[in-house]
């Protein structure tokens, strides 16, 4: 009985949730669902992956903001080429430091 109750929810929810499902993302959403998609189990540390946002200049470093999240950058010469403008960066995650090993960047 406990999990029928489970797949009425389960249903539910994805009746509910089925029309944001085909809307396109924007740029705020999609850099969202990138943070998001990057700090889920599974994308083990190493992996190079793409991480898409804004560079911006914080407390004297370069940083890649997407959506909520913030990430430091370690490579700050390629970052300051793309000061202010919305990037995909590949790299991989060090999530103790919250950092950024850089292998490339480019305008999005």
């Amino acid at each position: 009985m406990k999990n029928l109750t489970v797949l009425v929810c389960l249903l539910a929810l994805g009746v509910a949730g089925g029309s944001a499902l085909t809307r396109p993302l924007n740029a705020d959403s999609a850099a969202v669902v990138s943070a998001a998609t990057a700090a889920l189990p599974g994308n083990e540390a190493g992996a190079a992956r793409t991480f898409t946002g804004r560079i911006s200049l914080m407390d004297g470093k370069y940083v890649l903001v997407s959506g909520t999240a913030t990430f430091h950058l370690d490579n700050q010469e390629k970052a300051k080429a793309f000061d202010g403008q919305n990037v995909k960066v590949t790299g991989t995650l060090d999530a103790a430091t919250n950092t950024i090993q850089v292998a490339d960047i480019q305008a999005a």
